[in-house]
């Protein structure tokens, strides 16, 4: 599963990890060239507050998108 989401402020950064690290299959996310872990708060804040990145999850189902989709762009 891959989708395009914005993290607005560093609150949203602490909300979508908090939701990624309560599943136990990987999440990354990518910004630009750069790869990191979607569990990572620190990893998220650095790269990824007011810039569109991509979600990508090989084993994700239809909740976790639903649970993080508040932050999804078109």
């Amino acid at each position: 599963m891959k989708f395009r989401i914005k993290l607005m402020s560093a609150k949203d950064a602490e909300e979508f990890v908090r939701i990624a690290s309560s599943y136990d299959y990987d999440i990354d996310l990518k910004s630009g060239i750069a790869y990191l872990d979607a569990k990572s708060l620190l990893g998220v804040i650095s790269c990824g507050v007011k810039r569109e990145m991509e979600v990508i999850c090989q084993d994700a189902d239809k909740t976790f998108f639903n649970r993080v989709k508040k932050f999804a762009i078109a």
